[in-house]
């Protein structure tokens, strides 16, 4: 088959993608976990492009990004346990069949496969991204249980946020994570007790970037 430009646009069109999509975000509805749907994939895919661009990438590699912004949660119809590893082979058939050249593809895959803050690492630019822009997602939107009475820790931070902004300054190298969180409802550590991890993540990316990664939560700079 002759390879494509594939477009984030000709992956958005995608039936299976579109299915994959709904019914993951339907299946972790079910466990009880936050959105993993279309609000989300949209925003991290958007975040992801932007971040390349700032940083004076090229825009195709940024269009990689967004991409696999897009694509990155598919593997959660599959299982949450591990689906950053059956997301990435389920994008490898998904590109394929579209006509995706080979290396793009492999960029995409590895990034998806190395999203999750257990076991995943920055290994490209587009792979940083990714990470910068999914880890970044922290917001009351997020939040479906509509009890607050039953919130878990997850739920009652997320629905603390009200307002993350992922903010990139080329020219001082920085990349930092502006959060307004509404101590009432969750106190700061407990933002750090479930998300620490990801925030060591975030500056491991920046630092593959050439940028220092910040956090910033009601305007006091905490890294």
């Amino acid at each position: 088959m002759e390879k494509k430009v594939i477009t984030l646009e000709d992956v958005k069109r995608d039936p299976y993608v579109d299915t994959l999509i709904r019914v993951g975000n339907e299946n972790l509805g079910v466990m009880g976990f936050t959105e993993h749907g279309y609000r989300h994939l949209n925003l991290v895919a958007n975040i992801a492009y932007n971040v390349m661009r700032r940083l004076g990438y090229p825009q195709r590699e940024a269009e990689l990004a967004a991409i696999a912004g897009y694509l990155h949660d598919i593997g959660n119809v599959v299982n949450r346990d591990g689906h950053h590893w059956t997301g990435a082979v389920l994008a490898y058939f998904i590109l394929d069949r579209l006509g995706m050249d080979p290396e793009e593809i492999s960029t995409i895959v590895a990034a998806i496969g190395n999203h999750d803050e257990q076991t995943g690492q920055p290994v490209s630019n587009v792979a940083a991204a990714l990470i910068l822009a999914d880890k970044s997602d922290v917001h009351r939107t997020r939040v479906r249980n509509p009890e607050q009475s039953t919130f878990d820790i997850h739920d009652r931070v997320n629905y603390a946020v009200k307002r993350s902004f992922l903010r990139v300054e080329e020219d001082k190298k920085l990349i930092t994570l502006e959060l307004e969180i509404d101590s009432k409802i969750s106190p700061v550590m407990d933002y750090f007790e479930i998300f620490l991890t990801r925030m060591l993540m975030c500056r491991r990316a920046a630092n593959f970037l050439g940028c220092k990664f910040g956090l910033q939560i009601n305007g006091n700079k905490l890294i």
